[in-house]
């Protein structure tokens, strides 16, 4: 075997550290065309608010409501899609209805089935679909409500729009700046919301986020 001389394994070098270069810039490159995180498919997960809703029009107070109930519910990527635990699933035909176990908390040992942007139970999410489903399918017993990420939001924000559940027009109660109140009524509802038995480290910055995304959907 011929030996190698210093010119050869400098080329050899050169032609080396070329090609790594350009495996770094074309990988940079391809991250750079990737789609920004200001759509709807990739928001960040961050204390600045969350993604835009799939719903279209609506109060901006009651839609910035509950894109803050999603931060401190279902801050993820993909929050219609993420059931209690984090995993995700792909048939949102119909609510999940997966008993997931607690695994600490208040309801440790306990399941949840908590799915989707607000995270409802299935029960939570029959009941309220059943009042406020925009287009449920079939007829009484054997209506059927899909779980898709417009019909979450609708029925979420009938449900916070219906003052006569509430006891007060949360709408009314956020114009005149009172997000804290309205938290503290929800709590028992979505136990994360600051006022609550499930609080966590986004619970803290709720007002905050409210006030973001109150903004962007002024806007």
């Amino acid at each position: 075997m011929p030996n190698k001389t210093p010119s050869n394994l400098v080329y050899q070098l050169i032609f080396f550290t070329g090609f790594i270069l350009y495996l770094l810039f074309n990988s940079q490159g391809r991250y750079i065309k990737q789609k920004p995180y200001s759509t709807s498919e990739d928001y960040p997960l961050s204390t600045n608010g969350t993604k835009p809703l799939a719903m279209k029009g609506g109060n901006p107070y009651i839609r910035a409501l509950m894109r803050t109930i999603t931060a401190s519910e279902a801050n993820v990527k993909q929050p219609y899609n993420v059931i209690y635990g984090g995993s995700l699933v792909d048939d949102l035909t119909k609510h999940p209805d997966r008993c997931i176990t607690i695994i600490s908390g208040p309801n440790k040992g306990n399941c949840s089935t908590a799915a989707g942007r607000y995270q409802m139970l299935n029960y939570v999410w029959h009941e309220k679909a059943t009042r406020y489903h925009p287009h449920p399918q079939g007829i009484l017993r054997w209506k059927k409500y899909s779980f898709e990420p417009e019909y979450q939001d609708a029925v979420v924000y009938a449900w916070l729009s219906d003052a006569n559940v509430w006891g007060v027009d949360l709408a009314q109660l956020l114009k005149e700046g009172k997000i804290e109140t309205v938290l503290r009524l929800l709590s028992p509802t979505w136990t994360s919301l600051g006022y609550g038995i499930e609080t966590n480290s986004m619970s803290r910055y709720l007002p905050e986020i409210y006030q973001n995304m109150l903004q962007e959907e002024l806007s």
